[in-house]
C-alpha cells in the first residue's frame, strides 16, 4: 500500500502542476463567451473526460504509438504550438454572436462547441507533450502492478479536479459579465498565439541543438 500511495501523490503532484488547469481558466472562459450554463458544463465533462482518455493512451501506448509513427516529442510540440496558436487566433478575431434561428449555422455551431472540448482545450492546452512526455518516462520506470495501478488513480483524480475547476469557470463568466469575457478574451488570445509560437520556438530550437 506504501508503493501505491507514493506513487498515487507523487503522480498527481507531477500531473496537476504540468497539466496547470488553473491556466486555462481564461481560455476556457474565451471559448465559451456565448455559451449557455449547461453547455459550458458539457465541456467541461467532456474536456475532463477527454484529457482523462488522452493521459490513459499515453500513459500505456503512448511510446509505441509515437515510435511507430516516427513522431518525436519535438513534432508534438510544434503540433501542439500550431493548434494554440491557432485557437488565439480564434479569441482574437472572435465576434459575439447574434441570436440565430434554427438553421444549418446552429448545427455547425453546435458541432464546433462540441469540438472544443478536445482540440484546443484537452489537447493541447492541457493534456500536451509535457504530460505525455512525462507519463511516456514515468510508465518505463513504474510498471509494476501496484505502481500501475495507483498510476490509473491518480489520472482519474487529476480528470476530476479539473472538471470541477472548468466548471467553476461558470461563476467566473457570470460576474465578468459579456464585455468583460470579450475583454479577456481578446487578452487571452494574443497571450496564447504567444504561447502557441513559444512552443514552436523551443520545439525549433530542440532540434537545431541536437543536430
Amino acid at each position: 500500500m506504501e508503493i501505491f500511495f507514493n506513487t498515487f501523490f507523487v503522480l498527481i503532484g507531477a500531473l496537476f502542476s504540468v497539466l496547470n488547469p488553473f491556466g486555462a481558466i481564461p481560455i476556457f472562459v474565451g471559448l465559451t463567451q456565448d455559451y449557455e450554463k449547461a453547455e459550458r458544463s458539457r465541456v467541461s465533462l467532456w474536456t475532463a473526460i477527454n484529457v482523462c482518455i488522452i493521459l490513459i493512451i499515453s500513459f500505456f501506448i503512448g511510446e509505441y504509438v509515437l515510435r511507430f509513427f516516427g513522431i518525436t516529442i519535438s513534432a508534438l510540440r510544434i503540433a501542439g504550438g500550431i493548434l494554440i496558436a491557432s485557437s488565439g487566433f480564434g479569441l482574437l478575431n472572435a465576434n459575439p454572436k447574434k441570436q440565430k434561428g434554427i438553421s444549418k449555422e446552429v448545427e455547425e455551431d453546435s458541432q464546433n462547441r462540441n469540438s472544443i472540448a478536445l482540440t484546443p482545450l484537452a489537447m493541447p492546452m492541457l493534456a500536451g507533450p509535457g504530460s505525455i512526455s512525462l507519463l511516456i518516462a514515468y510508465y518505463q520506470d513504474h510498471n509494476n502492478t501496484a505502481e500501475i495501478s495507483a498510476s490509473v488513480a491518480a489520472i482519474f483524480t487529476v480528470s476530476l479536479l479539473i472538471f470541477i475547476i472548468l466548471r467553476s469557470a461558470n461563476y467566473l463568466a457570470k460576474y465578468l459579465g459579456a464585455s468583460g469575457i470579450v475583454a479577456i478574451s481578446r487578452i487571452v488570445g494574443f497571450l496564447t498565439v504567444a504561447i502557441g509560437i513559444q512552443y514552436i520556438i523551443s520545439s525549433v530550437l530542440t532540434i537545431i541543438r541536437g543536430i
